[in-house]
């Protein structure tokens, strides 16, 4: 496949930044907005070659017109900041406007649509409100359904994905509303959606015009995701079901979003992507895409204690290390001592982690 021109916004976000990363190294020309330039992602991104980074909130005038001139590819995934639906068109408007070979939206299901009495999670419902314009207006599309992301976890007190550490300092316990046998998608965002995307894009728009891809590599149940943890660590991790703690402050309506995700995936079972893309066949969509995957286990192994010491958590070492050895494990991760996909020596690793928020938000909201 020629050279292409892509466009990418929120380019810090996981899944942007993951594919940015991978479409420099092929030599494709990005043209990547992101909310600021400050920032150890922007800051990343901006120094990779073939990128040029477009700074502005997408409500400025003229810059998403802008951010299409000359492309021919596009991978979107919108974020709730602003008007999300509004956006969204609009992004599909300039793309048809410039004429886009294959545009990759990020999309995620309505439950409501099923009438099964399923609430729709508000967070996915815009996008799947977007995936039908995008339908509508005719562009040349594929939407690509995201799993739940491995990084979302964290010892720290965020909602619904905190493996939290035990006064013994020598155990976890993950808490959340899920049925603990029920199946849920899993796929590590930073490592492995850069290369899934960049293979749709390589196989085209003949094979997959039109379609829904469950982007999940791991089909795993909350026991399943505890015992992968607890090889990994060598530590005993399990999991309890019960409500979603929300103990920080929480970004307007993701409070409400998660309330109903804990009543229509927890209380009522409703299967992640909706039942029409829970089939047999996924992970071995995503699996047919990119077999490097990093798995819940390598994940957990490789690099959660790497972003926990990035966090400033220490329960890592041992009673007689101390803080050194803590940022020798940062500093390795992101020498590249710990591999990454696209072989990039580390920039899906340090660059990527800090603190579980949005560089602007300060707070991190995954896939769920």
């Amino acid at each position: 496949m020629a050279r292409q021109t892509v466009v990418t916004i929120n380019s810090t976000g996981r899944q942007a930044a993951s594919f940015v990363r991978v479409a420099s190294a092929v030599g494709w020309h990005v043209r990547a907005q992101v909310r600021s330039k400050v920032g150890l992602v922007a800051e990343e991104l901006e120094s990779l070659p073939n990128v040029t980074l477009f700074e502005g909130s997408l409500g400025q005038e003229g810059l998403i017109q802008t951010l299409f001139e000359g492309a021919q590819l596009a991978f979107i995934n919108t974020t709730h900041w602003g008007d999300e639906v509004g956006i969204g068109r609009a992004i599909a408007d300039a793309a048809k406007r410039a004429r886009v070979k294959h545009f990759i939206y990020s999309s995620m299901p309505d439950h409501s649509t099923y009438g099964r009495g399923w609430t729709a999670l508000p967070l996915w419902a815009n996008k799947f409100t977007i995936e039908n314009y995008v339908r509508q207006i005719g562009l040349p599309a594929t939407f690509v359904y995201c799993g739940i992301y491995n990084n979302n976890f964290t010892s720290l007190p965020y909602p619904l994905f905190r493996m939290e550490l035990q006064p013994d300092r020598k155990s976890f316990v993950w808490q959340a509303p899920f049925a603990a046998d029920e199946p849920l998608p899993w796929l590590d965002a930073e490592h492995d959606v850069g290369p899934a995307i960049l293979q749709i894009f390589k196989q085209g728009i003949r094979q997959w015009g039109g379609h829904r891809i469950p982007l999940a590599f791991e089909k795993l149940s909350p026991n399943q995701v505890c015992a992968l943890f607890a090889r990994a660590l060598n530590l005993p991790v399990t999991y309890q079901r019960g409500p979603i703690q929300i103990q920080v402050p929480v970004p307007p309506g993701y409070r409400e979003h998660l309330t109903i995700l804990e009543h229509t995936l927890g209380g009522q079972g409703a299967p992640y992507f909706g039942p029409e893309l829970d089939r047999p066949s996924y992970p071995a969509e995503a699996e047919g895409l990119w077999q490097g995957c990093r798995g819940i286990e390598e994940y957990a192994r490789e690099v959660f204690p790497v972003e926990e010491a990035a966090n400033g958590l220490r329960w890592m070492l041992d009673d007689d290390e101390d803080d050194d050895e803590a940022e020798a494990l940062v500093s390795g991760f992101a020498d590249g001592r710990v591999g990454t996909a696209g072989g990039d020596g580390g920039a899906n690793g340090a660059a990527g982690m800090g603190p579980k928020g949005t560089e602007s938000q300060g707070f991190f909201v995954g896939n769920c």
